[in-house]
Order: C-alpha cells, then sequence, then structure tokens
C-alpha cells in the first residue's frame, strides 16, 4: 500500500508520524533488533542485510511509518489495509475495508506514552483518511506493555487463543486479537 495520496507528515504534540524512507531502515533495524523489543517481534532481526532483503520480499517496508522525536526515528508503525471477507455479491462494499495495525518502540522512549499518541493518529487516518472501518492488531498475551496500549486506544479484545502461537523463546503460547470499530472510535470521540 502506498501512502502517497494522503499528506504527509503528521504531527501529534511530541511526534512526527511520515512514510519510512530507505534513510529510516538503519534506525528502525536497530529498534527492531534490540532484544527487548524483538522478543514480541515476529521476527528478529540479526543481520541488517538480510532484515533489508526480507523486507523487500515481504513488501513491508511499504506499510510501514516511523515515528520521529526531535528528529530522531524511535520506533515504527505498521499498517496493512485489505479487504473484508465478504460473500460475493457484496465484495466491492468489503474493499480496503480493515486495516491491521501494529507498531514497535525503543526502549530508550517505552513508558512515555508515545505509541498511543501515536497511535490515536493513525487510527483518525485509517478511520478519517482511508475510510477503514475496522482495525485489528495481534499480540502475544504475554506482551503486557501492547495489551495495555490496545486498552488505552479502546480496542476490544475479540480473541484471547489458548497455546495458539510459537514463540522462538517461550514455546507454546496464548495469543490475542483486538479490535476498534469506526463507529465506536467516532462515539468515544463524541463522548
Amino acid at each position: 500500500m502506498s501512502f502517497d495520496h494522503l499528506s504527509w507528515p503528521r504531527h501529534t504534540d511530541r511526534l512526527t508520524i511520515r512514510p519510512a524512507t530507505t534513510a529510516d531502515l538503519a534506525a528502525v533495524f536497530a529498534v527492531r533488533s534490540h532484544p527487548d523489543v524483538a522478543e514480541w517481534m515476529p521476527g528478529r532481526p540479526t543481520s541488517y542485510d538480510e532484515w533489508l532483503l526480507a523486507l523487500g520480499r515481504s513488501g513491508a517496508v511499504d506499510r510501514m511509518l516511523v515515528m520521529e522525536r526531535d528528529g530522531s526515528v524511535i520506533g515504527d508503525l505498521y499498517l496493512h489495509v485489505e479487504d473484508a471477507w465478504t460473500q460475493a455479491e457484496v465484495s466491492e462494499q468489503g474493499k480496503r475495508a480493515q486495516a491491521e495495525i501494529g507498531w514497535c518502540l525503543s526502549p530508550d522512549h517505552q513508558g512515555h506514552g508515545y505509541v498511543t499518541e501515536a497511535m490515536r493518529t493513525l487510527i483518525g487516518i485509517c478511520f478519517e483518511d482511508l475510510g477503514v472501518r475496522r482495525l485489528t492488531a495481534n499480540a502475544f498475551a504475554g506482551n503486557t506493555a501492547s495489551l495495555r496500549v490496545m486498552e488505552r486506544l479502546g480496542m476490544v479484545c475479540e480473541a484471547h487463543n489458548r497455546a495458539d502461537s510459537l514463540h522462538r523463546d517461550h514455546g507454546w503460547v496464548d495469543g490475542v486479537t483486538y479490535a476498534l470499530l469506526r463507529d465506536d472510535w467516532r462515539a468515544a470521540a463524541k463522548a
């Protein structure tokens, strides 16, 4: 997905959010390869060159936004817009109707609400600019920091699956899925 048709960068009180560029990838790699961050990421990057190749093969760089604080990349956001499951007769209405979101943040910047601040902006982009109607986020159940972010964002735990996720260090662990509907987000904003 390209973010080119949207207005960038976006600013919060403390952060700048924008699509990742090639120049950002070394900083993103440094964050993602940190042991405390890599513990909960889908993959633990150990080689910058191999990570770049995997990023290129997956197309993930096209779904990556960076969070900057005072001009330095402190983490990244993930956005994957996709079609909703539909019946054939209404498939057009399901085009680009939902998205998966995610995040990672440097341990040096954790505990200050940066992810929540950035994700609130990304949620607004999804619901207002992109017309998405449903967002989901997935995590290992043991990733309590991410679960707290999801709850602060107003997301609802829709699934807590027992031992459905194989973690490289912890074996089979529980996984969770949280979701947020555009209607619920708008209602909360009016309250």
